[in-house]
């Protein structure tokens, strides 16, 4: 029987580790004999296989999704087992239990986020090269374990699967390739932003701690974790993801009141991915080009704006 892996599984299994691409191939050739090996999931027609990473260099436990159809097998999503199922620390007293993820809720995040960014770097790639340079690679399990430990709170699914498969935007010239110019934060920058953003809110408390009779109110929570920047270089405001809500909020160093946007991490990206393929329909910005680097109109610097061309659909 035929198995299928289509290509923004491939690119989400080259981030999950270097041993992943195989380890998807040894499984493919295991379900073309026994295609009804995996066991039903919470999704009608997905079936759920999961994959031991010691088997494999640099491989994780993984949970793989697939579609079993007469002729062929479709592997639909794959992500490491530790997303459905954190792993415990034996080094300290066992916390309290977190609540354990639906595997078919992750599952679907996943392929989500792996679908709209594929959407995204698509037209990157075919239309606009220089922006599609500039995205970094996809980070490694053990560069997002890292940012959970400076942090010290989980890593919301979305957001690690968006990392594994890019690990920030350097930008060109100094726009990012997201709606407004904005560029998806390196990992570094992630860290260092949520930290100066907890010392603020330090700083905030400490002011108003012989002030009794005011509320001091909130600049940032621990929780909210920064994902977008104004751009490549500046820091000055962005976009954070609440780990607790699952949606976006602006942020801003001036110490703004938080707005919480109506988007999630996946809705914002599939936005984004739709006004790239049909910018005639865009509502909230105009995608268009300046040489070979993605530019959205809202945000366009003066001086480039006379080499602006519309994108083109």
């Amino acid at each position: 029987m035929n198995v299928e892996i289509p290509s923004h599984v491939g690119d989400l299994a080259t981030g999950l580790g270097a041993g992943v691409p195989y380890a998807l191939k040894v499984l493919a050739g295991r379900l073309a004999d026994d295609p009804d090996m995996g066991r039903p999931s919470g999704l009608p027609g997905i079936l759920t296989v999961m994959v031991e990473g010691d088997v494999f260099e640099d491989c994780p436990d993984l949970a793989v999704g697939y579609i079993r159809e007469p002729d062929r097998v479709v592997i639909r999503h794959v992500a490491p087992a530790s997303f459905v199922e954190p792993e415990a620390d034996a080094g300290e007293q066992e916390p309290e239990p977190e609540p354990v993820a639906d595997p078919a809720l992750t599952a679907v995040t996943v392929r989500e986020v792996a679908d709209a960014w594929h959407r995204v770097t698509r037209l990157l790639q075919h239309d606009a090269p220089d922006s599609y340079a500039a995205l970094r690679p996809g980070a490694s399990l053990s560069a997002v374990a890292a940012v959970e430990d400076e942090l010290g709170i989980r890593i919301p699914v979305e957001l690690s699967a968006l990392w594994l498969l890019t690990a920030g935007d350097d930008g060109v010239e100094g726009s990012g390739c997201l709606p407004g110019n904005r560029a998806l934060m390196t990992l570094d920058a992630v860290v260092e932003v949520h930290r100066q953003r907890m010392d603020s809110q330090a700083q905030h408390e400490a002011a108003y701690a012989d002030r009794p009779e005011y509320e001091p109110g909130t600049v940032w929570k621990a929780t909210w974790i920064p994902v977008v920047t104004r751009g490549p270089s500046d820091r000055t405001s962005g976009l954070c993801l609440d780990a607790e809500t699952g949606y976006l909020g602006r942020w801003s160093r001036y110490n703004d009141d938080f707005v919480e946007e109506l988007d999630t991490l996946v809705t914002y990206l599939e936005e984004a991915a739709d006004m790239l393929e049909a910018p005639s329909l865009a509502t909230r910005d105009k995608p268009g080009l300046v040489d070979g680097a993605l530019v959205w109109l809202s945000g366009i610097d003066p001086e480039r704006e006379s080499r602006w061309m519309p994108l083109a659909r």
